[in-house]
């Protein structure tokens, strides 16, 4: 083997030894995120202007002065992976000095943005959701199992929050935080499906953000929220939007539209099709007036075919998720 080829052959190992220490540690960078999220930085640095060094951040957040070296190795880790900036120009002492991204907009009380997103990163880095991927090579190998939540916590992950009433209220706000955010994009970009519906029913609606401002949006229609129980008993009074204790499984009461978000990924396809099938019932003809996978539009396609529905359309106008008409 030549001087050049070995040196070659040890750089490529060396390379590989970085890009494994990149994998394994890669969990840092949502810590990370999740204790600036919780030490309310962006909310902070928003509120100072837009633009704070770490010893302004110490001084408001109360660190202890031997805390700061870490706080400022923390926001070098946030900035390297998208989260914080930093500014062109030096603060008069020269320290650095961090802003804000658009996507820490998304955690803080931003004037661009109508909703904090901080519920959803709360949920995703809990550790009872987190809990079950840890146990991921135990799942593979245990053929009865349904799901790596259930095999790590006895429940599925809705069991739980009729359970807990902590992760219930995280759940909860999770929802609202989202429709807030999803609603004012949907409202403003494909706000005409609305149009000429004089009822609406949010399924699984939960607290009823996306039907308020449906509801707001769209005064003359009449907007209910379907959900189980214990969700509608903690819900919010409201005057535009009123919520019904049910079971999607079981019955849907009819209205002229029925509105779906994040619900079908939860589950598999025979329940999929249930759901749709009672969707389906709900609506009325044209003539009269009107387990959890993630899915390509092929099996999407099988699924809306089975479930009755004529025809379909999906709209890509979300980002990574889609609006999808379903047609009678």
């Amino acid at each position: 083997m030549s001087p050049t080829h070995d040196k070659h052959s040890s750089q490529g190992l060396l390379q590989a030894q970085v890009d494994l220490w990149h994998h394994a540690l890669g969990f840092v960078k949502s810590v990370a995120l999740r204790c600036a999220t919780e030490l309310r930085i962006p909310d902070i640095i928003q509120h100072h202007g837009g633009s704070m060094t770490p010893s302004e951040l110490a001084s408001k957040i109360g660190l202890h002065p031997s805390r700061l070296p870490h706080l400022r190795r923390l926001m070098r880790v946030l900035t390297v992976s998208g989260i914080f900036l930093v500014p062109e120009v030096a603060s008069p002492d020269n320290e650095v000095s961090y802003g804000l991204t658009p996507t820490a907009c998304l955690l803080a009380s931003c004037d661009e943005v109508r909703s904090n997103l901080s519920p959803f990163l709360s949920l995703l880095l809990d550790s009872t959701f987190a809990a079950p991927f840890f146990g991921m090579h135990s799942w593979f190998l245990d053929e009865h199992s349904t799901s790596m939540f259930k095999k790590a916590h006895g429940l599925n992950f809705w069991e739980m929050a009729e359970q807990d009433d902590t992760y219930n209220q995280l759940i909860n706000d999770v929802m609202v935080s989202d429709s807030n955010f999803l609603m004012d994009i949907i409202l403003r970009e494909y706000a005409g499906v609305f149009l000429c519906i004089n009822s609406l029913i949010d399924v699984a609606g939960g607290h009823g953000g996306s039907a308020r401002a449906i509801a707001k949006a769209f005064p003359q229609m009449k907007c209910t929220v379907l959900d189980h129980p214990h969700v509608v008993e903690e819900a919010p009074t409201s005057d535009h939007v009123s919520f019904i204790s049910g079971d999607m499984f079981k019955y849907i009461p009819p209205a002229d539209a029925l509105f779906l978000k994040w619900v079908f990924h939860d589950w598999g396809d025979e329940d999929c099709v249930k759901i749709l099938k009672n969707c389906k019932e709900a609506i009325p003809p044209r003539e009269a007036g009107g387990k959890g996978i993630e899915r390509e539009e092929h099996e999407w396609k099988k699924i809306f075919m089975e479930a009755g529905f004529s025809d379909y359309k999906i709209i890509s106008v979300l980002g990574v998720r889609s609006v999808i008409e379903l047609y009678p």
